[in-house]
């Protein structure tokens, strides 16, 4: 028992004496060959103080510049050897306050987090959906602002390219997307409310506005409109209002308005078939026109030259003095309130104006023949 209380004297003395030395060399490493085990926090750097107040912290950094530095030494080339280093704030005189996650090998910060950033700035679910600027993402990538949310997508001509940015935004005038580099326009919008389907593009390209079953290259449709006019072409410049259809086949094909905003006035088709959409939505109505005439569904319309033939029963003008007299309108010509009310048939409303024009030429003609003969009398 004696030895042992010597030995034990002799082991504290020597710890005393290393201590003593510790003191004296504060520069000095301390190397532990075995596993180090603290069952409380732990305090590193410069400013830690005996009694340190850690609160909840387990591990504290503590002095005017910290890093907390990821050094793989790996060897082998079979093994990733990338070195990381965790950064709070910049070391220099008036620099920025943030976090970031460099990789100290490449000298890249690929993550940064400034200091003052909103509360939830990024969120990332259990189940993968990502949150900007709030708790509770509800799909895929869920962005909150205040005011016109907004994706930038810029192209800043690193890799060559000429530089080009757009916007991708929302707000409670309309979704649109914002075309920075020339002047921020506003190339395409869609106000809120807007009808399903407003615009709609097919697997085989074919664009619906108003349907998502297409059936030609451009299909319209429209069921909200409460006058007779379905489609309704305006231009509210001085020209005229103007479809242009193009097509490898033959020349240009185009419908012309007057200037005035009245309906369609003049087709100009060319020699070969084209074929537009008809009078009814439903898919089997078309009307072509070609060289030969004009067929509306498969059945060929005659161009009305039969006013000219010996047999055509023309009204003589007193009937259309009469007529007029009592309707309000040429005869065979539909009125504002037919038109109000059943629409106006295009296709027959040409027609029956070019036969209204050769009835027309007819009574020119017997006036003609009418004062000739007078002044063969008067002669």
């Amino acid at each position: 028992m004696k030895n042992f209380k010597i030995n034990r004297f002799r082991a504290l003395a020597g710890s005393a004496s290393a201590l003593c030395m510790m003191a004296s060399v504060a520069s000095a490493d301390i190397v532990h060959l075995d596993d180090v085990i603290i069952e409380f926090s732990l305090c590193v750097g410069n400013d830690c103080v005996n009694g340190e107040n850690f609160g909840f912290d387990t591990i504290r950094m503590k002095e005017n510049n910290t890093r907390l530095n990821f050094d793989d030494t790996s060897s082998s080339a079979s093994f990733p050897n990338n070195d990381w280093r965790l950064i709070a704030n910049d070391s220099s005189n008036g620099g920025a306050n943030y976090l970031a996650i460099e990789d100290s090998t490449a000298g890249r910060t690929p993550f940064r987090v400034e200091a003052g950033a909103p509360a939830n700035a990024l969120v990332v679910e259990s189940d993968g959906d990502i949150g900007v600027k709030t708790l509770n993402p509800v799909v895929d990538i869920h962005v909150v602002e205040g005011n016109t949310p907004t994706l930038r997508l810029e192209q800043d001509g690193s890799d060559g390219f000429t530089p080009q940015t757009y916007d991708v935004a929302a707000n409670e005038t309309n979704f649109f997307i914002r075309d920075v580099t020339n002047g921020s326009r506003l190339f395409f919008r869609a106000k809120p409310g807007a009808p399903e389907d407003s615009l709609f593009i097919a697997a085989n390209g074919d664009i619906g506005i108003g349907t998502d079953a297409p059936g030609r290259d451009l299909h319209i449709r429209s069921t909200t409109r409460t006058d007779a006019q379905q489609i309704l072409l305006e231009n509210t410049a001085n020209g005229a209002v103007q479809v242009r259809m193009e097509t490898t086949l033959a020349s240009n094909r185009r419908f012309v308005g007057t200037s005035g905003g009245s309906p369609v006035s003049q087709i100009n088709l060319g020699d070969s078939e084209v074929t537009i959409a008809g009078p009814s939505y439903a898919a089997d109505k078309y009307a072509v026109f070609n060289g030969a005439g004009l067929t509306i569904n498969g059945t060929g319309l005659t161009v009305p030259d039969y006013v000219f033939e010996d047999d055509y029963d023309l009204r003589s003008l007193s009937q259309v003095q009469a007529f007029i007299d009592e309707n309000g309108h040429l005869p065979d010509v539909p009125s504002a309130s037919e038109i109000n009310t059943n629409g106006l048939n295009m296709n027959d409303m040409q027609l029956t104006l070019l036969r209204k024009v050769e009835e027309l030429t007819l009574y020119t003609l017997s006036q003609q023949a009418e004062i000739e003969r007078l002044r063969e009398a008067v002669e």
